[in-house]
Formats: C-alpha cells, structure tokens, sequence
C-alpha cells in the first residue's frame, strides 16, 4: 500500500500533466494573402473583416485605418487580439486574455481554434469581395 504522501505526488504530477496537455504554442496569423479584386476598397476590406468577427461572436473595435480590435467574450474566458491589414494581406496576433493560462509562449488550446476559426472567417468574407 502506498503512503498518502505518495498518492499526493502522483495527484499532482497528473494534474499538472493533464494541465499541460490543455496548453499550446500560441498561434498567430501573420501576413495571410486575401483574394480579393485589385481594386478593393480598404473600407470594402474593414467591413468584410468586421463581418466575419461578429459572425463568431468577436466584438470587432474600429482602431483607425488598417487596424481592428477583436475581442471574444465566452463564459469566463476573454481573448483580445489585434488584427492589421491591407487590401492584400491581414495578421492576427494575441493582445491579451482572461482566463486563459497564457504564459508568454503558451495558452489554452481552445484559443488557438477560436484564432484559426477567425482567420478562415475572414479569408471566406474577403474573397466574396
């Protein structure tokens, strides 16, 4: 029979073991190509953006020309990002979050899908530019 001090070792070298499975290099979208007609507005480009957050559940912030805060909201769990872009290419990168067990390099893997759900999003609106 193994000692209770044993069984907490083991408890706890799991926890952090299961803990470290729900954690992944954070994923950011840099320089993605639109294809979108060559004579798109940058307004046309600010609309479609927008679009394709709030149809997720982002709150889409206007920050000035070529450039928009998204912001997700869902449960207790907030993910801030900022998202840059042209008539010809957008980035997404990690501002800020609650909730989220980000450590400089790593958060919870569900933002990364929250991240890749955004990107194809915006891909999909801007080509019906």
């Amino acid at each position: 029979m193994k000692s209770p001090a044993f069984k907490l070792f083991i408890f706890l070298i799991a926890g952090l073991a299961l803990g470290a499975c729900r954690a992944a290099p954070i994923y950011n979208v840099t320089s993605d190509y639109m294809v979108a007609p060559a004579d798109v507005a940058l307004e046309q480009v600010t609309t479609a953006i927008k679009q394709a957050g709030a149809g997720l559940g982002w709150q889409m912030i206007d920050k000035g020309p070529g450039k928009i805060e998204g912001r997700l909201n869902l449960r207790a769990h907030i993910a801030v990002v900022s998202i840059t872009f042209d008539t010809k290419n957008f980035s997404i990168f990690y501002e800020d979050s609650t909730n989220l067990n980000y450590d400089g390099t790593r958060i919870h893997k569900n933002y990364n899908g929250w991240i890749q759900n955004l990107e194809k999003a915006i891909l999909a609106r801007t080509a019906k530019l």
